[in-house]
C-alpha cells in the first residue's frame, strides 16, 4: 500500500484551517474559492501541485516527521470530502444562502482542526463506508 508522510498531510490539514478561518475573519467565500482551487489541483495531481504539500515538504522535518504516514487512499478520501464540503459552501454562497455556506465551511474547519488535534473524523467516515461497501452493519 502507498503510503504519504502525515508532514504532508498535517501541511494539507493547516492550509484548509488558516484558509477558512481567513475567509471568516474577512467575510470572504473568494478565499474559500482560492482553496478550493488549490484543494483540487492538489487532487488531480496527487498533491505534487498542492502549495500547502510543497511548504511542508520545505518547513515540517524533525524527529518523527519521516516515519509517520497516512494510506494514500486514505489521504485522497479526506481530500475529497474537503473539496466537496468547499463546493456545497461556494456553491450556498453564490445562491446567497450564507448560513449554509457558514455550516459547510464550519464543518470543514471543525473536521481540519480535529484532525490536527489527533481524530480524524474523515478517518471514521471512511471506515464506514468500507464497512458498508463489504455489506456489514455499522454499530454505533
Amino acid at each position: 500500500m502507498r503510503e504519504v508522510p502525515m508532514r504532508y498531510v498535517k501541511a494539507n490539514q493547516i492550509g484548509i484551517v488558516l484558509f477558512v478561518v481567513l475567509s471568516f475573519l474577512f467575510n470572504q467565500p473568494l478565499i474559500l474559492g482560492a482553496l478550493w482551487i488549490i484543494q483540487v489541483v492538489g487532487l488531480a495531481s496527487g498533491g505534487k501541485l498542492n502549495p500547502f504539500v510543497q511548504i511542508g515538504k520545505a518547513v515540517l522535518t524533525g524527529k518523527g516527521t519521516e516515519t509517520q504516514t497516512q494510506a494514500v487512499e486514505l489521504q485522497r478520501f479526506n481530500n475529497v470530502l474537503a473539496v466537496l464540503f468547499l463546493t456545497l459552501a461556494l456553491v450556498s454562497f453564490g445562491l446567497g444562502w450564507q448560513v449554509a455556506g457558514y455550516i459547510f465551511s464550519s464543518m470543514l474547519l471543525l473536521a481540519a482542526s480535529a484532525a490536527l488535534l489527533g481524530y480524524c473524523v474523515g478517518c471514521t467516515v471512511y471506515f464506514w463506508y468500507k464497512q458498508l461497501r463489504a455489506g456489514r452493519k455499522i454499530g454505533f
